[in-house]
């Protein structure tokens, strides 16, 4: 009989630890189906949309993904925590079940055990012809409660350590995701950083080549204004030189006429100039008194004479109002009679 109840409480054990050991792999089994999807559904949400730029969608899809990844991580956390929860929970109906299964058990050894005294009791055997394992059934009964009670927390301690080695290792996933992310998230912002640092300096080089342009623009109109400038001043120096040319020529040919061809043969002879401009110089200190002046180019210099006057009265008395103005400082003045070409 006591062979009996050890064999009952061994089938007892065995199929209580294939009992835990199926709902342990099942907890792994549903963590790790968690875990399958993740990625999944990591994917699914950092697909680009069709027909947007680029480079704006990349930056659209990162946010996401580390805003779904923190999301999904967040509810994986809560997943893992529930199933260890609902773990936990079976491993302790189990050993419920269990010790209930020990208790029936130790139940009916004790009721068979007291049948089994009453037969002998009835029988009239004597004490002594009792076997010594039914005596001692009642201790080891208790000592192996207290076993299977140990190797049961024994158990139950070594799948906390392993959920918490477990958690550890997803800790670490986890953290190491993060990183990846951070990571990510600082190479997206210096990369940001980067254009907009070149994007400042391209508009910064076209700035200022727009400015060299317009000023180099600028300096071309300068230079083209004064040339445009120098060019007409130019012209209008030797147009204004080509009419003061015309106009002396037009007062010799006038003098030289009036002194060859008209009928008053006295002059003023003022001065002998040794060239042109001397002579207009002298010439226009005599006009500015409202002197007549005529001018002869000779062989010894250019003749510069007041007159004609009608008779020699009239040119001596021109010669003496010359010689007497201090302002002209002419005191050389005299009287000469004008023989036109053709007559000489």
């Amino acid at each position: 009989m006591n062979s009996k109840q050890r064999w009952m409480g061994g089938v007892v054990l065995l199929g209580g630890g294939v009992l835990l050991t199926a709902l342990l792999l099942k907890g792994k089994e549903e963590i790790y189906q968690n875990e399958l999807k993740t990625p999944e559904l990591a994917a699914q949400v950092t697909q680009q949309k069709p027909g947007t730029e680029g480079e704006m969608v990349q930056l659209q899809a990162l946010t996401v993904d580390v805003e779904t990844e923190k999301r999904l991580l967040e509810e994986q956390r809560r997943a893992r925590e529930k199933a260890v929860a609902e773990q936990e929970a079976r491993a302790a109906e189990f050993l419920v079940m269990q010790q209930q299964a020990e208790a029936e058990a130790a139940r009916k050894a004790a009721e068979e055990y007291a049948a089994l005294n009453a037969h002998r009791a009835g029988a009239q055997q004597s004490s002594d012809n009792i076997p010594p394992e039914l005596v001692e059934d009642e201790k080891v009964k208790q000592k192996r409660l207290a076993d299977e009670k140990l190797l049961a927390q024994k158990k139950l301690d070594q799948q906390k350590a392993q959920q918490q080695r477990t958690d550890a290792d997803k800790k670490a996933v986890e953290d190491k995701r993060k990183a990846e992310a951070d990571k990510k998230t600082a190479d997206l912002k210096a990369a940001e950083k980067k254009a907009a640092e070149k994007k400042a300096a391209d508009d910064k080089a076209k700035h200022e080549a727009e400015v060299k342009r317009k000023a180099a623009e600028k300096n071309e109109a300068e230079q083209k204004a004064l040339a445009k400038k120098k060019k007409a001043q130019a012209q209008h120096e030797a147009e204004a030189k080509k009419k003061a040319e015309a106009a002396k020529q037009a007062e010799a040919e006038k003098a030289r006429d009036l002194l060859e061809n008209g009928d008053k043969q006295w002059m003023v002879q003022v001065a002998l100039a040794a060239n042109e401009a001397n002579a207009d110089a002298v010439a226009s200190k005599l006009r500015a008194k409202g002197y007549k002046v005529t001018k002869s180019p000779t062989s010894k210099g250019v003749r510069i004479m007041v007159g004609p006057s009608k008779n020699r009265d009239a040119a001596d008395a021109a010669r003496k109002k010359i010689n007497n103005d201090a302002s002209l400082n002419m005191k050389s003045a005299w009287v000469i009679e004008w023989v036109p070409l053709d007559k000489r």
